[in-house]
């Protein structure tokens, strides 16, 4: 398999994992003690790409403040990251596409 198209789903993989985070957070923006969850993965792929080796998405804690209730989720930026998301996940998804229709073309299918 090609590094672009690795890279390119470990990006959608990746993606798809920060969507389930937000999911959860969003499912306990109202649960006392419930701590955000960020998922990483952008600075492990770009070193990936740029010195070899391999990317890993990594789930942390956030470090917002804590509210009264111990709860630290904002709902607002929580549904800012789901669109943010989502936009990047089809981006990706599109990129993906496109390379397989250019590889389909250069072997004597359409473009």
């Amino acid at each position: 398999m090609s590094t672009t198209v690795e890279a390119l789903s470990f990006a959608l993989d990746a993606l798809q994992a920060q969507s389930a985070a937000i999911a959860n957070n969003v499912a306990n923006v109202d649960t006392p003690g419930y701590i955000q969850e960020n998922v990483s993965f952008a600075s492990s792929l770009a070193a990936a790409l740029q010195h070899g080796g391999t990317a890993s998405v990594s789930v942390e804690p956030s470090t917002n403040p804590v509210g009264l209730d111990g709860n630290n989720v904002s709902l607002a930026q929580q549904l800012t990251e789901a669109t943010t998301n989502a936009m990047d996940y089809q981006a990706v998804a599109n990129q993906l596409t496109t390379y397989f229709q250019i590889l389909s073309g250069s072997m004597g299918g359409q473009f």
